[in-house]
């Protein structure tokens, strides 16, 4: 029996079941009502109007967008330097160090959150986006690490030692070399990052302060302290901010995967 057809539906089935509910906020978002309510009975952009006028959520959104770059630069710089230096090591070395670096996704982000929050709690570094971007950086940095080491598996390691025997020195070597054909994983792993970043809640929440406020904080703030259908239109922001990094990836992937073809 073919079991194609099964798996098809199966796939359809879940596909439908994470984004039918996520899809049903951007109609909302739209809604004349003051409460939320669906089917909406009216349409009106007064939700967007306050989102992006409002304090508040202005404030809320241009502190995720510092965060959440400030947060793809360090994760990606850093989560590259580490994949290169996996490469470099033993395989007993490279495993412990690989356990070590992608620890973050095992750990919960609760307890991360209270080390962190007792760590920076003495560095006076709580209540800052700076100190948010760092803790940032702790849990996006595993995901650099896994694109950046799957590109760098895929690469035929005789190049740099062709350049390295042609006279190009360490740095030209990766400069010329190892950065243009790691490049796709890099870009995967920062993707990853900001995504990460901008939709964390659980560590922002605890080392906010009323001007450090994020985007996601500002949300869930509005759900459990008051009832702001403004919430509808944020949503409605995160789902394409969230989602159009991730299809412009897929799109450069594939065309550059049908160049390469061709």
């Amino acid at each position: 029996m073919n079991a194609r057809p099964w798996l098809k539906i199966v796939s359809v089935i879940v596909g439908l079941f994470l984004t039918v509910p996520t899809l049903v906020v951007i109609p909302m978002s739209f809604s004349s009502s003051q409460t939320f309510k669906f089917p909406p009975e009216g349409w009106s952009l007064q939700w967007y109007e306050r989102l992006f006028t409002s304090p508040e959520w202005s404030t809320a959104i241009l502190n995720s967008l510092q965060v959440g770059l400030l947060t793809t630069l360090l994760a990606t710089t850093l989560g590259t330097a580490a994949a290169l230096g996996l490469g470099m090591l033993g395989t007993r070395t490279r495993g412990v160090a690989t356990g070590f670096l992608l620890s973050p996704i095992i750990i919960p982000n609760i307890l991360i959150a209270l080390v962190v929050f007792s760590a920076f709690l003495r560095l006076s570094l709580t209540g800052s986006l700076i100190g948010i971007a760092l803790a940032h950086t702790a849990i996006a940095l595993p995901f650099v690490v896994i694109a950046v080491t799957a590109r760098l598996q895929g690469m035929d390691a005789s190049l740099e030692k062709a350049g390295t025997s042609l006279g190009a020195g360490p740095l030209s070597v990766f400069r010329k070399i190892t950065l243009p054909l790691a490049l796709p994983g890099v870009l995967s792993g920062a993707v990853l990052a900001f995504i990460t970043s901008f939709d964390e809640v659980v560590i922002a929440l605890f080392l906010q302060s009323p001007s450090t406020l994020t985007l996601p904080v500002q949300m869930f703030n509005s759900v459990t302290v008051q009832i702001d259908p403004t919430i509808s239109a944020a949503s409605s922001l995160m789902v394409v901010l969230v989602s159009v990094p991730i299809l412009l990836a897929q799109v450069i992937g594939a065309r550059r995967g049908k160049a390469g073809r061709q």
